[in-house]
């Protein structure tokens, strides 16, 4: 039989855990044509989250595990799971049960007609802030302008991936990943599945504000050079329009005789100048910073212990 892995990134959702893993549990046992991996990656979890999945191990030979060094963030514990994901398919989903795991048969269904990435779009997003969509919407209508890959809207990361997608997104090396934006690099045959996603089951959102923009500037920055072309236009556009200025402060002078308010008219001129140029060096800065992290080639990530459903044993990559 074929064998389905499903990939759970985990950070501290000891209170959504037996839910989740009831689910899982109901689904295999439900679709008997297939075999069934439920891989967890711990990823340097605070709570009690590693020793329930452990207890879930010890009682059910399909639960494997893969026990972070410390908290890599989840892009790395992706990458970590795909690394070690046995199955002729995987499928990537939250621990939280936003994505409901009963998806997940229709999915199996899509590939099997030969679909490649069935991901799942979401029709409706329960317990999300209307900013939060806005936002979201905002940021995957700019990434769409700046980049010429076609992307994905309102889809996360739970979806289907064939063995195929899995090694291509294995070659994917970079230490500051967006891994939404390498779906769509990747290519090949893909399939929406709709869905309503749902609230939380318990617990709460690890992600605020401030790492979805971090989240959304690596997604840009990774995938195209838009923002340095944008500073360079924005150079070539203030000094047109500085000569232009120019030439308008040398006519009303020398034909009009109207004297010039030469301080405030200079302090204006240089401070807009020098925003236009400390935006233009953060933008280079951002782009260098992320040159540097690459050429150090750390491992993406430390293992502190991995099971593979049968003998725990310890590993790095």
């Amino acid at each position: 039989m074929k064998t389905i892995s499903i990939l759970i990134p985990a950070y501290n959702e000891e209170p959504v855990l037996d839910k989740l893993f009831t689910r899982l549990a109901n689904l295999a046992n439900d679709n008997k044509d297939y075999d069934f991996e439920f891989l967890f990656v711990n990823d340097g979890s605070k709570d009690k989250t590693l020793d329930l999945i452990k207890e879930y191990a010890d009682t059910d030979p399909r639960v494997s595990y893969i026990n972070l060094s410390r908290n890599f963030g989840k892009e790395i514990g992706m990458i970590a799971g795909l690394d070690h994901a046995t199955g002729d398919a995987t499928v990537v989903i939250d621990a939280d049960l936003q994505d409901p795991p009963e998806l997940i048969p229709a999915m199996i269904k899509l590939w099997e007609a030969g679909y490649d990435d069935v991901y799942a779009k979401r029709k409706s997003r329960e317990g999300e802030s209307f900013l939060k969509k806005f936002t979201s919407k905002m940021y995957y209508k700019t990434l769409q302008s700046v980049t010429r890959i076609p992307i994905q809207e309102d889809t996360g990361d739970f979806r289907l991936l064939d063995r195929r997608v899995v090694e291509a997104l294995k070659q994917f090396r970079e230490s500051q990943r967006n891994t939404k934006a390498m779906f769509s690099w990747v290519g090949f045959h893909k399939k929406e599945i709709l869905y309503d996603r749902d609230q939380r089951a318990a617990g709460e959102t690890k992600w605020n504000y401030i790492k979805l923009v971090e989240l959304a500037i690596d997604g840009i920055t990774s995938f195209t050079t838009a923002p340095l072309r944008i500073s360079t236009y924005a150079g070539i556009a203030v000094s047109i329009l500085a000569f232009i200025y120019l030439v308008y402060l040398v006519i009303r002078t020398v034909f009009l005789g109207v004297d010039l308010a030469g301080y405030p008219s200079t302090m204006a001129v240089i401070l807009f100048l020098g925003g236009v140029q400390l935006l233009s060096l953060g933008i280079i800065g951002e782009y260098v910073g992320r040159i540097f992290n690459e050429t150090k080639q750390r491992p993406l990530y430390l293992i502190e212990e991995y099971h593979n459903g049968k003998v725990p044993q310890k590993t790095r990559r």
